[in-house]
């Protein structure tokens, strides 16, 4: 092309070769090393107990140094619902339970129904008291057959009235003893209402032949409260005798159960 020579070319730069990198004296390599800091980590807040806990290990505590002796009724109460109730305070549902009832027998006694209306209880709570009163009642059975009944009338009294005393509707139970007077079956033999409970002489004397029973104890509580026998009391026991003569048992008394003690026909000279 005219007007430029071949050696008029824009010579390229040359390109210097690249060396090991790793052999670079960076300046970086010479810093002081880089110190990250981290904020401190905020403690976590303590976390509170409950009020009620520390109550119940002191209330723990106290039944197992002093015994029951040493808890009033609620406190009692109270404790056994420590199992129901694992994270609540059980001290007001305790004594809501005795104001409903009036004692702790009577607690204990109620229909499961009754139990579960008083608030904070509910079916669990209702299921675990009758559990602890099966219990308590299985055991004075026992011991009330460890030895002949009529020895150890204490202990069939304490065991009568704990079944019987506290139930709303009249019941009539025959305790069918063997010939060492010995207790071979408990059983109620017609419940009722509040005031009556019909029951048949030959039924008995029938249910006593099927046993191979030597004698009964009969025994009816009185939901009013008042232990004393009624005329009608009376003349139906005379039925009962006569029956039970008739196949050769024996009655050996008739027990009239109320909330405040027992009445024997026996000691009354009624039988």
């Amino acid at each position: 092309m005219a007007g430029r020579t071949p050696n008029s070319r824009t010579e390229a730069p040359a390109v210097q070769a690249v060396g090991d990198s790793e052999l670079f004296p960076f300046k970086l390599d010479g810093a002081a090393p880089l110190v990250v800091k981290r904020a401190p980590a905020k403690k976590a807040a303590p976390i509170e107990k409950p009020h009620h806990h520390d109550h119940r290990a002191r209330l723990r505590q106290r039944f197992e140094d002093a015994g029951d002796g040493a808890l009033a009724d609620y406190e009692l109460l109270e404790l056994m619902l420590f199992r129901t109730i694992p994270r609540q305070d059980t001290k007001p549902l305790a004594k809501a339970l005795l104001t409903r009832f009036g004692n702790l027998a009577e607690v204990l006694a109620a229909p499961a129904a009754r139990i579960a209306e008083v608030s904070g209880a509910g079916p669990a709570v209702a299921q675990d008291l009758k559990v602890a009163y099966a219990i308590m009642q299985r055991a004075q059975r026992a011991e009330a057959k460890q030895r002949p009944v009529v020895s150890s009338w204490s202990a069939l009294i304490s065991y009568c009235h704990t079944a019987m005393a506290h139930e709303p509707r009249e019941q009539f139970r025959v305790l069918f003893l063997d010939v060492k007077n010995q207790l071979i079956a408990d059983e109620v033999m017609n419940e009722g209402t509040v005031d009556h409970a019909p029951v048949y002489p030959r039924e008995i004397a029938r249910r006593a032949l099927e046993l191979s029973a030597a004698a009964v104890i009969l025994v009816h509580n009185h939901p009013s409260g008042d232990p004393r026998p009624s005329a009608q009391d009376v003349a139906i026991t005379r039925e009962i005798v006569a029956a039970a003569e008739a196949v050769s048992v024996k009655v050996h008394d008739h027990l009239v159960i109320g909330r405040k003690g027992a009445e024997s026909f026996k000691s009354l000279g009624l039988l």
